[in-house]
């Protein structure tokens, strides 16, 4: 597996609101998770940006570029030309040198997220840096087939992070990412029954 520093990965956080001062690890995590992501795929040479906001300013990008006067979890603004996991092409995509694109994460929803689903602040906000870092890669999950792609290489991703399978009980990176959850597989449904 490649490390981080030799697969060349420049990311460079921009945090754009004052509540990620409660946050302070917040920078280190989206990083650290970023960088995981790049090995897991063995990304190549590229740069992103991350930017920590908060709910005003994701509703205006959510509002502005998909037609949703609500605030999300998170977008992800991809800058190159590539094709997803499926083969799909995604044409409007402007070509830019080593620009992947960039993520923008807004603290208020993560946090109220995590509250919800009972888990660290710190775990759901890598996970989030992750699903978005794929979405730059061209994974997405508008069928079945792509989100359990997505899913399963996000689960790994933060096995090696030490983060718990966020998909365990909850539904919510896919349905705030824009994207209706994906039908689970029948033993899924029937252990998400029983926990519901």
């Amino acid at each position: 597996m490649k490390r981080a520093a030799e697969v060349g990965l420049k990311i460079d956080v921009l945090v754009d609101s004052e509540h990620w001062r409660q946050a302070r690890a917040a920078s280190a995590v989206v990083r650290r998770a970023v960088r995981q992501a790049a090995t897991a795929v063995s990304r190549h040479s590229a740069e992103l940006a991350i930017v920590l906001t908060d709910d005003a300013a994701i509703r205006r990008l959510n509002r502005d570029w998909r037609g949703v006067d609500a605030p999300t979890n998170g977008l992800s603004f991809a800058a190159r030309n590539t094709g997803d996991r499926a083969g799909n092409r995604h044409d409007n995509q402007v070509q830019t040198h080593n620009h992947l694109g960039d993520i923008v994460l807004a603290y208020q929803t993560i946090k109220r997220e995590a509250r919800r689903e009972d888990k660290p602040f710190n775990d759901h906000l890598a996970h989030l840096a992750v699903h978005g870092f794929l979405h730059l890669l061209g994974f997405d999950h508008r069928s079945d087939a792509q989100a359990r792609r997505m899913e399963s290489a996000e689960r790994a991703i933060l096995r090696g992070l030490a983060v718990p399978d966020p998909y365990a009980t909850t539904r919510s990176t896919r349905e705030q990412f824009g994207r209706k959850p994906a039908k689970l597989p029948s033993t899924e449904r029937a252990r998400a029954a029983r926990n519901a």
